[in-house]
């Protein structure tokens, strides 16, 4: 693979800049169980990851709103 440019260096970086790392633990046999899933559905671990925690939070705002008593 050809060496990236200094104007894709820059826009990578400029890219990259956009987000934070956030660090996660589990026990090893957690994690291969999790790659062979993200593996299985055509995805990586970070995007399952961030599936994972998207939807969780679209359905606890659905269940939220759905038991909160309209004023």
């Amino acid at each position: 693979m050809a060496e990236k440019t200094a104007a894709q260096k820059r826009a990578q970086q400029a890219y990259m800049e956009k987000f934070v790392r956030v660090e996660i633990r589990m026990t090893a046999e957690e994690r291969e169980v999790m790659k062979a899933h993200a593996s299985a559905r055509g995805e990586s671990v970070n995007g399952l990851i961030n599936r994972a925690i998207h939807e969780l939070l679209e359905r606890e705002s659905t269940e939220q709103s759905e038991t909160t008593p309209e004023a």
